[in-house]
């Protein structure tokens, strides 16, 4: 039997319609209605990023470019890719995008080495080996099948997101270019537009990231995208990099496919080196540049500052597609004023063993990007939303040693017990203080992002006023908890002592001017 699903032409990425309700799509009808498109809405966040990094692919390949700031306005200027250019291009390449293609499967090769998995075993999302079940309740004892659609969706993600670890074979799996940290991608109104303002500048130096060093194919065109290299031969090479030997195996009836078995096998090592265009970077003495990452108790919006400081040095590489979009700010080809958004996607991962996804979006106000005192001024925020969370800490930690210890006050916290420290910061974080504290503080930050360009120091105040506030509600709400005793008592008003004593240090009352 002859099997086939044409990428091209059959409907299978999930798209946000402006109603808000989610409908498949083929690519070519995908990149055709992006301009009436909310976005693309993935049964998780790997996945739609995926989709994402597929989609600049072709339109990369499809253009060559844009070469320039200026052929990248005319594209954003004509606002919709259904063009004579793209369709000519995916009817020219739509025989390398059939998923079952006996010859070139699109995204896949075989390995005899290995024998054949359910296919939950390929899906970060199902629960296999280490994985817990986070989206999918399939189990790899019990096993799945799933249509064309579905099947292809796995597979873009385990060339995306793919983690290292053993393969039963000597060669291990190494991991997919976005297998670590966190993928920042700009949004727009619409699919158009997230597109667009993601499609950077292609040739050159630039994205400065990933150079082309050789002839820059993407995995289709090329004769043999498996050929040995660590080094990427360009942009193109690197969107669509083959980090998996994946063989999906259909079944059934031709007309009703599904795929219950894969092969999967290790195939490019990409160079640990290799910054990502979509990733921010910190650069650590020890271990060189490390990507922004997500953390269970860590709110995003508290790394703001580092993502809006566009400019590389040293110590920082901030995403280059948050550059581009104000390098065309500063063109004038997107208005100054405009408050764009941004997504965060990823997954938090213990070595090979995928903890939880994340899906964010946050606002992007371009002039942030344009301006480096603004962004000092919300730097200056953050830090005081820190410190003011060290002296939440401070005192919530004194309430909950002294209820565990009530013979611990007067003490010097050096001179408290380790066991009565290890068991005050159990409550504590039964308290969920911090939680409660960065919670909160949410929509006041959105609030000091709209309102730092245009009053920078009445935004300032607010933000004050608001930490002052939100450190007793808090320091009241774990007070609340701790109870009526008088042990709690005695131990709310040390703690309520003691964060005073913090927010004075941090905000201090200007002085009253003396008349003579």
């Amino acid at each position: 039997m002859t099997y086939s699903f044409n990428l091209v032409e059959q409907p299978w990425i999930p798209c946000s319609a402006p109603d808000g309700q989610a409908r498949e799509l083929s690519l070519r009808e995908t990149l055709k209605q992006a301009h009436t498109l909310r976005g693309i809405a993935g049964d998780s966040p790997l996945e739609t990023a995926a989709i994402y990094r597929l989609l600049l692919a072709v339109l990369h390949s499809a253009l060559r470019g844009p070469e320039s700031a200026a052929a990248w306005n005319e594209l954003w200027q004509a606002g919709k890719w259904d063009t004579p250019w793209l369709n000519a291009y995916l009817d020219k390449w739509q025989h390398r995008f059939d998923l079952f293609d006996p010859q070139r499967p699109f995204y896949q090769a075989n390995d005899e080495r290995v024998r054949s998995k359910s296919i939950i075993s390929l899906a970060i999302d199902m629960a296999s080996g280490n994985n817990a079940a986070l989206f999918d309740h399939h189990t790899e004892d019990v096993g799945a099948d799933v249509l064309p659609a579905k099947a292809a969706r796995i597979l873009i993600v385990a060339q995306t997101f793919g983690l290292a670890g053993l393969t039963g074979i000597e060669q291990k799996f190494t991991d997919a270019p976005w297998g670590r940290g966190i993928i920042f991608m700009v949004e727009g109104d619409t699919l158009f537009q997230t597109l667009a303002l993601n499609c950077l500048r292609y040739g050159g130096d630039y994205p400065v990231d990933v150079p082309i060093i050789g002839e820059d194919l993407p995995a289709w065109e090329s004769d043999d995208p498996y050929k040995p290299r660590e080094v990427p031969n360009g942009y193109l090479d690197y969107l669509t990099w083959q980090a998996r030997r994946i063989l999906l195996k259909p079944e059934g009836n031709v007309s009703q496919a599904r795929v219950s078995q894969v092969t999967i096998a290790p195939a490019l090592r990409l160079e640990a080196s290799r910054l990502d265009p979509f990733k921010n970077y910190r650069k650590d003495e020890k271990s060189g540049y490390l990507s922004s990452r997500f953390y269970e108790d860590r709110v995003l919006w508290r790394d703001s500052s580092a993502l809006f400081n566009v400019k590389v040095s040293d110590n920082h590489h901030p995403p280059a597609n948050f550059a581009w979009v104000a390098l065309l700010a500063d063109k004038g080809y997107i208005e100054t004023h405009r408050t764009l958004r941004y997504i965060a996607l990823g997954m938090a991962n213990d070595q090979a063993k995928v903890e939880f996804f994340r899906q964010e979006h946050m606002p992007l106000p371009l002039a942030f990007l344009e301006n480096s005192d603004l962004v000092g001024k919300l730097e200056a925020a953050l830090l005081l939303a820190t410190e003011t969370r060290k002296s939440i800490w401070s005192a919530a930690s004194w309430m909950s040693v002294l209820i565990v210890a009530p013979n611990a006050d007067g003490k010097n916290w050096k001179d408290i017990n380790q066991n009565t420290k290890v068991q005050g910061a159990h409550l504590y974080n039964h308290w969920s203080v911090e939680r409660d504290f960065w919670g909160t503080l949410e929509v006041p930050f959105f609030h000091l992002l709209e309102g730092l360009p245009d009053d920078p120091e009445i935004a300032m105040k607010t933000w004050k006023d608001t930490l002052k506030h939100t450190a007793w509600e808090a320091l009241d709400k774990a007070a609340n908890q701790a109870g009526n005793t008088i042990h709690a008592l005695k131990a709310a008003v040390r703690a309520r002592g003691k964060l005073g004593y913090g927010l004075k240090e941090l905000f201090p009352e200007p002085e009253k001017e003396v008349i003579a």
